[in-house]
């Protein structure tokens, strides 16, 4: 159950990230609503996860899982270029996330 609400702050921070590009600088009222309270959702998720997951592992899959999305929708949705060093960041991302809950298995 854990994992299913780690699942859902990644969304819901994902949610909030892209929107806070929609909003503008703030500067539109729609979109600004859905950052803030994808945030919320997201921290709160976050929180009620780490009843149950290590908090290195789940910070570490929250943020590194929330950065490579967020790294893919900027190609797909906002046309940012993609190169040789942006693919081995996201790849290491991933590698990290991979080691993190190899070594923190055991609970």
């Amino acid at each position: 159950m854990g994992y299913l609400m780690l699942a859902g702050a990644i969304a819901a921070e994902v949610a909030a990230t892209t929107a806070m590009k929609y909003s503008e600088g703030f500067s539109r009222l729609g979109p600004s609503l859905v950052t803030a309270l994808g945030y919320l959702v997201s921290f709160a998720l976050l929180a009620r996860t780490l009843k149950s997951v290590q908090i290195g592992t789940a910070y570490a899959i929250w943020s590194g899982a929330g950065t490579a999305t967020i790294a893919v929708l900027g190609l797909l949705l906002f046309g940012e270029g993609l190169n040789t060093t942006k693919v081995a960041g996201i790849l290491l991302i991933i590698g990290g996330v991979v080691v993190l809950n190899l070594g923190g298995a055991s609970h």
